[in-house]
């Protein structure tokens, strides 16, 4: 035991030398693993217990226990000092009071949130009345009321999130028609801004979850004409007097005669190319589509207590991210959603 000791003794005097020199918390990290890590000298000692005779070996066992214990605390209590004696030294440091301070960071509004603001600046000008609705639907008013077939592929759980057979996720903002229509007679003239959910696969187009806003103008003569008059004046607006603006003919089974609404694509301006390559925004067709509409169909005004005979009316419904795209040239739907850090910031 006496020569386990004698070398218990060198080694403690070596370590407290070591620790007493130590300038930082780094050079103290470097002896605790040069005495007490795997590798280290205590290791080295431990192992020789192996050849003291066996009645000796827990003895020496306890001596060596003792020993790291003290070392451990001899480190604790010089990483105190050394971080005391860094916190004495930068409240020792001169600080200029009169030296201008780091800019503040201000917030801004998200793109969708500000585009979702404008497009309802424009329409409260025009006399409509914004409304806002439940994003759980029922089955009957986000389908059966809107005249969408039962074997439509929209009905299907692989395009639509169900909560349960008669509940769901809404697909489009499109269901505020039907209770503010039930709600009020006309004429109305309402938008309706807001979240909606599809199945869709996340592309540079497309979300599973997106914002849309929708509009509903019901009354006597109301016409396609009036339609166009305010979506390409929404449009204007919100790209500039020289926005190109088109309607290209499609099918809805809630409106008759219908149309989708495209606007130039922000990523390659038109030409289908970008980087030499057909562009992964617009598909290669130049343009990106940033909603549907066209006339109410009958049945829709049936459904609520509506006479097609004596009123007649338009929807659309424009997604949020689409016009923000187009606005701010954004050519990837993702970027409104992976949260990098001053993206709105650069927006603003």
């Amino acid at each position: 035991m006496s020569e386990l000791e004698a070398n218990l003794a060198s080694l403690t005097a070596r370590f407290e030398r070591a620790v007493a020199d130590a300038p930082d918390a780094r050079a103290l990290d470097e002896v605790r693993v040069a005495f007490l890590g795997r590798s280290g000298e205590v290791t080295g000692v431990r192992r020789s217990i192996g050849t003291l005779p066996p009645p000796e070996r827990p003895g020496a066992g306890k001596v060596i226990n003792a020993a790291v214990e003290s070392m451990e605390a001899q480190l604790t209590d010089a990483l105190a000092r050394v971080e005391r004696a860094a916190l004495e030294r930068s409240l020792g440091d001169t600080i200029d009071v009169t030296f201008p301070g780091p800019p503040a960071r201000l917030g801004a509004l998200h793109p969708v949130r500000q585009v979702a603001i404008d497009v309802a600046r424009y329409f409260t000008r025009h006399g409509f009345a914004v409304v806002l609705g439940p994003e759980i639907e029922t089955d009957a008013n986000n389908f059966d009321a809107l005249n969408i077939p039962p074997d439509h592929p929209a009905r299907e759980g692989l395009d639509s999130f169900y909560l349960r057979p008669d509940r769901l996720l809404r697909t489009h903002t499109s269901p505020m028609q039907v209770r503010s229509m039930r709600r009020h007679g006309p004429p109305i003239a309402i938008i309706v801004p807001g979240k909606a959910y599809r199945r869709d696969a996340v592309d540079a187009r497309h979300l599973y979850m997106f914002h849309q806003v929708e509009g509903l103008m019901v009354g006597h003569g109301v016409h396609f004409g009036h339609l166009k008059g305010v979506l390409v004046g929404m449009c204007r607006e919100l790209f500039g007097a020289d926005a190109d603006v088109r309607f290209r003919p499609s099918f809805f089974p809630f409106t008759e005669p219908s149309a989708e609404i495209d606007v130039k694509c922000p990523a390659c301006h038109g030409t289908g190319m970008q980087d030499g390559l057909q562009c992964r925004t617009c598909g290669g067709s130049g343009w990106i589509e940033i909603g549907g509409s066209g006339m109410v169909h009958p049945n829709v005004l049936r459904s609520v207590g509506y006479d097609p005979d004596a009123v007649s009316g338009w929807a659309f419904g424009c997604g949020l991210e689409r016009i923000a795209m187009k606005r701010y040239d954004i050519d990837d739907i993702r970027a409104f959603v992976e949260n990098v850090p001053g993206f709105a910031e650069g927006l603003a």
